[in-house]
């Protein structure tokens, strides 16, 4: 049995996407920059995908910019700010993507501050209040949903905190965007960044939201596609996927809602059952589609992935991003998780069924159950 359970790495495309998609392949080549009626028809199809997106979002699509996914959206939120805003200071926490934690560490002529965690892994929005009061006007990133824990940040209470002070405010928003509804002109954020593998739509495809209300100049020179904002042949069958999946998303959001959470807390429930001395790692009761297990301690813990694998299961130890690597999760060690306890981040999908759970759990019961015994 082959079981899928690491959809907060990537999602699969759904049927209906690829449909989608397929035409711009065949039959519709044309460049969207070309005046003939080759360009003209797949322009109309490229702006209508952004006029859904915006619809859906309660924005203008002219505030939609697409891009190569998340990390482009990110580093032309943060580099563009710093640059054309006037930016000297920036906020952001420790439990960030290493898309935004990267980029801010290494831009020149900026103080980078760090705000604190509660014990579970929430932002402490009392020390976010803090360092926006004793610094001038600053950027602050901070991520919707963690990648690795599924953590939830209240973006409207954040973004009040920082229209209080002026500061200019970015949400990673790539593991909430279509999984929750988000009428962005009822939270103070100038930035948003989306992907959209992360819900059965294409890889290498996203946009990035830019609020009518900052001004910055473009990341990507070279053309004057995307109003000037990103030179380059836009990706049309990208963009045309993206905007059904997220249409896709938004009809069934409800119904997925219900589905998914209930694999997840079924999930927990079986764990719970089979494996005792199981935790989670930040809060088990946050992002839907994400849970963060910490097993007991065990000689299999560094090849318990690795185990996992061989028995046809997928899963992360942290970050799809730093998978592979011999370095531990940032996230879980500013958590202060302990690294005796093998931790795993299971995340699902609708296409997930409880039978794979069980299989699931029923091979991790057996792993434990046998090193128990040596």
């Amino acid at each position: 049995m082959k079981v899928y359970l690491d959809n907060a790495a990537t999602t699969p495309m759904d049927k209906e996407v690829i449909s989608a998609m397929l035409p711009f392949m065949e039959k519709h080549f044309g460049n969207p920059s070309s005046i003939h009626s080759f360009g003209r028809e797949v322009r109309t199809a490229l702006e209508n995908s952004r006029k859904n997106i915006a619809r859906l979002l309660n924005v203008s699509p002219s505030e939609i910019f697409f891009t190569s996914g998340g990390t482009e959206a990110n580093n032309t939120a943060i580099c563009c700010s710093i640059r054309d805003l006037g930016i000297t200071h920036a906020i952001t926490s420790p439990i960030e993507h290493h898309a935004v934690l990267h980029t801010l560490e290494a831009m020149k002529n900026i103080r980078l501050s760090f705000v604190k965690l509660h014990p579970g892994g929430h932002v402490d929005l009392e020390h976010l209040e803090e360092l926006l009061k004793s610094n001038e006007r600053s950027f602050v990133s901070l991520m919707h949903a963690n990648n690795e824990t599924g953590n939830l940040l209240s973006l409207k209470k954040a973004g009040e905190i920082c229209a209080k002070y002026n500061a200019v405010f970015h949400s990673d928003t790539v593991q909430t965007m279509g999984h929750y509804a988000l009428d962005l002109k009822q939270m103070n954020v100038h930035f948003v960044s989306c992907s959209g593998h992360k819900f059965h739509g294409p890889k290498g495809c996203g946009f990035l939201y830019i609020s009518s209300n900052v001004k910055i100049k473009p990341f990507i020179t070279g053309g004057a596609q995307e109003r000037n904002m990103r030179g380059g042949t836009e990706n049309v069958t990208g963009i045309i996927g993206l905007g059904k999946a997220f249409e896709i998303a938004h009809r069934d959001m409800a119904q997925q809602h219900e589905y998914i959470q209930g694999l997840k807390d079924y999930m927990k429930q079986k764990l719970e059952t089979s494996i005792p001395g199981i935790s989670y790692n930040g809060d088990s009761g946050g992002l839907y589609t994400v849970l963060n297990v910490s097993f007991p301690p065990s000689p299999i813990g560094e090849m318990l992935l690795f185990k996992l694998d061989i028995a046809g299961i997928a899963a992360s130890g942290g970050s799809a991003c730093s998978s592979g690597s011999e370095i531990g999760s940032h996230v879980l060690k500013a958590l202060g998780t302990d690294p005796k306890r093998p931790a795993v981040r299971f995340s699902f999908s609708k296409f997930n069924t409880r039978e794979e759970v069980d299989y699931c759990v029923e091979k991790l019961e057996a792993l434990f159950a046998e090193k128990a015994k040596v």
